[in-house]
């Protein structure tokens, strides 16, 4: 009996351990097309009539789909998340030999091509990360995407003070925290970058939001803190980057 008790044991063991290491594989693609100029609208249409629903066909989690604020670069900037790289791999692979999606590739290129350019980033999320972040509001946002740059061997530093300060005072200022992601290793800057998505309810919103949170005594306090401890910034020198986004009328998240 102590037997049997014992391997049931040691089978829900690791039965929780392989759900866990699943779990843990979760990984994000981020996604920017440049179009062709005059060929975005078109582009939006192919996501929105056809590539979209193809990619849930194929196992593909449709996360977010935004246009620049300012979109004088003619982008398409998304997410999308899968159970691992190999599921990634697989599904895009099943995506590009389907029918239905050669048919509707071939149709919106009858008057040439649509993308001039495809950019692509593998993110995991940090362990600050909101669990349920990608889920729409009852009203329309503004979303921003950020990308810092960290000082050497600070990027851990930078993640203690989103963790322990930053992420808690941008609630408190009216600032949404959607997503927070480190770069998967085999990324170029791994070892460097944070990856984020806020929102807000508009860009006006914004500017008040920042600045009240940029003179909250809290925030200078953890970042003096924080930056005594680590001996300077936390992020290299005009390693702070970040773009407006507004949500196409297909995404999920609004």
């Amino acid at each position: 009996m102590k037997s049997l008790i014992h391997s049931v044991l040691l089978a829900l063991v690791v039965i929780g351990s392989f759900a866990a290491n699943c779990q843990a594989e979760k990984i994000y693609e981020l996604r920017k097309y440049t179009a062709h100029q005059g060929k975005l609208d078109d582009l939006l249409t192919r996501f929105r009539d056809h590539t979209c629903e193809l990619f849930t066909k194929h196992g593909m989690t449709n996360l977010a789909y935004f246009v620049p604020y300012e979109n004088d670069k003619n982008q398409l900037v998304y997410f999308l998340s899968f159970p691992s790289r190999e599921a990634r791999d697989q599904s895009f692979k099943e995506f590009v030999n389907d029918p239905a999606w050669k048919s509707a590739f071939a149709k919106s290129r009858e008057d040439g091509p649509l993308v001039e350019k495809v950019e692509s980033v593998f993110l995991t999320e940090t362990d600050f990360s909101p669990k349920e972040g990608f889920k729409s509001a009852d009203d329309a946002r503004l979303f921003e995407l950020r990308t810092y740059t960290a000082t050497p061997g600070h990027l851990s530093n930078l993640d203690a003070r989103f963790r322990d300060h930053t992420i808690e005072l941008f609630e408190k200022h009216g600032i949404t925290n959607i997503a927070y992601f480190h770069l998967m290793p085999d990324q170029e800057g791994a070892e460097k970058t944070l990856v984020y998505l806020i929102a807000h309810k508009s860009i006006m919103d914004r500017g008040v939001s920042f600045k009240a949170f940029g003179q909250d005594p809290a925030w200078q306090a953890a970042r003096k803190a924080s930056e005594e401890n680590a001996g300077g910034s936390l992020t290299e020198k005009g390693g702070v980057n970040f773009e407006f986004l507004v949500p196409t009328d297909f995404s999920p998240v609004k």
